[in-house]
């Protein structure tokens, strides 16, 4: 009975140091990075980054890009990330060469996702449209590619203006495919939402009032001037495919197209990088 007493004893304990192991690495894993840490990220792959800070209607975010003045003989690349994300998701893209001779690139934190802020996102789609009109609105639009992942692909489409192209990556822009997973009870619960790190706060909040924002806005995606490329996995279950399917109903055949990735998930901009890179490169000229 007593070796029985000692094994639980010990089990449990290892248990426990293993789960709050993990806890740790989890939001070591989820958090933003410091200007010093992207600065380093970059550095080691022998590209120098150029960090600023903007503000908008009350809000401080971060912005990186890849060059300290937009060559206007390019085109531009601007990068708008998802929920959990950051503007350095797109670091394989905006350390590149062959990407970096083509275009310029800049990238932003999103509201509630930036380093060392206690803000959370603001649960509004209409807000990230508006911080986007203010982020992109010294760039020539013709010379402009707005690029949304996931939840980043809603903001891109609400642009009224007309863009040189939109690159839509794995959008959830379609309330009935909208899965709520059973984690975000995890912050529904008030015993567990201070386990939560503050990024996952924001994903949490924003998630439970997507499907309401995606409503207000999903009978209007048509009337977008741009033209539009989605690129989408038909495995994904966290932006299910259906999303781009949806998208594809909604446009003339000249206007979009949709480019399907056999068997990929939601984190094709990682694992479909090359598949991705090759689209960026049709629309540099």
């Amino acid at each position: 009975m007593k070796l029985v007493k000692k094994i639980l004893k010990i089990s449990t304990t290892v248990l426990v140091v293993l789960l709050i192991t993990v806890y740790i690495l989890f939001v070591n894993f989820s958090s933003p990075k410091s200007d010093e840490e992207i600065h380093e990220m970059f550095s080691d792959i022998g590209v120098e980054l150029f960090v600023a800070k903007n503000t908008f209607g009350g809000f401080k975010y971060r912005t990186v890009s890849v060059q300290k003045i937009i060559d206007t003989n390019k085109t531009t690349l601007v990068f708008i990330h998802g929920a959990i994300g950051s503007a350095i998701d797109f670091k394989d893209y905006m350390t590149d060469s062959l990407l970096r001779s083509k275009f310029n690139m800049v990238s932003y934190d999103r509201v509630g996702y930036n380093y060392n802020d206690s803000t959370l996102a603001q649960k509004s789609l209409k807000l990230e449209v508006n911080v986007l009109q203010d982020f992109s609105k010294n760039l020539n639009p013709k010379k402009t590619i707005l690029v949304g992942y996931s939840y980043g692909g809603p903001i891109v489409l609400a642009m009224k203006e007309k863009f040189k192209h939109l690159v839509l990556l794995a959008p959830a822009v379609y309330s009935a495919a909208e899965p709520m997973p059973f984690m975000l009870n995890f912050y529904k619960w008030s015993l567990t939402r201070w386990l939560v790190p503050h990024v996952w706060k924001s994903a949490s909040l924003e998630k439970m009032t997507h499907k309401r924002e995606l409503q207000k806005y999903e009978q209007k995606w048509k009337l977008s001037l741009s033209d539009i490329t989605a690129i989408h996995g038909d495995s994904d279950w966290v932006a299910p495919y259906e999303n781009s399917l949806f998208l594809q109903e909604q446009f003339p055949q000249k206007q979009f197209k949709l480019r399907t990735i056999h068997n990929a998930g939601h984190s094709l901009v990682w694992s479909n990088f090359e598949f991705i890179k090759k689209e960026f490169l049709k629309l540099a000229h």
